[in-house]
């Protein structure tokens, strides 16, 4: 898979909702508070690749997926009725 490189990867996948996605607060913004939002619980797409460089698949402000590295999330462990909840408000 290839990477272009710019602050946050992207490969412009707009992948929708995935089983085995999950979920992730926002809690570090810096260089992106355009594209990301403290406090906002954002998708993680299932993408091995990003995975393996330290980097969560994200669907951010602008509407595509990027992946930003993993220490700007929270991950969330939350019940899948829960999660059905999140993917029909998005």
């Amino acid at each position: 898979m290839d990477f272009e490189i710019v602050g946050s990867i992207s490969t412009s996948m707009n992948t929708p909702h995935t089983e085995g996605s999950s979920f992730a607060v926002c809690i570090n913004n810096d260089g992106y508070p355009a594209s990301l939002e403290v406090g906002k619980i954002y998708e993680i797409l299932v993408d091995e690749g990003a995975d393996s460089l330290g980097y969560f698949r994200v669907v951010d402000e602008s509407g595509k997926d990027y992946a930003y590295a993993k220490e700007r999330f929270y991950p969330l462990s939350i019940p899948e009725a829960l999660e059905r909840a999140l993917f029909r408000a998005a």
